[in-house]
């Protein structure tokens, strides 16, 4: 068994489809498109095969803090080294996207940073 895939729902589409595809060298589709609910999204392709759904519609709301909520916590991305995670995290950051943590070893071993990404969202950059 494998997960499939994992969906998010994001205010700018186009802007999150383009934050996976510049930092993590997601292949995104030609989306799809609903004329009859506005219902947008973009499947994204990373080179493990995973995949990422990034769909917006209408109507969303948000539902306040984005660090401090029950749900989904993160995406990991695992990008090999340490030297990758140290490299990743400073262009993120030079790019204006806030670190939380790191790049630091974890009291459970992991090789990490985790940064804010598009609308608030945290990504784990790992080994």
């Amino acid at each position: 068994m494998r997960i499939e895939h994992i969906a998010l729902y994001v205010n700018n589409l186009e802007k999150a489809r383009d934050f996976f595809v510049k930092y993590f060298t997601a292949v995104s589709n030609e989306g799809y498109y609903n004329p009859r609910t506005d219902f947008r999204s973009y499947f994204l392709t990373f080179g493990d095969g995973s995949r990422l759904e990034l769909m917006t519609k209408p109507d969303l709301t948000d539902s306040g803090d984005f660090l401090n909520r029950f749900g989904y916590a993160h995406i990991a991305f695992s990008v090999g080294s340490k030297e990758a995670v140290d490299s990743l995290t400073e262009t993120l950051k030079a790019d204006g996207y806030p670190t939380i943590s790191g790049p630091r070893t974890t009291g459970d071993g992991y090789y990490e940073s985790c940064i804010l990404g598009f609308e608030g969202n945290l990504i784990e950059i790992t080994v």
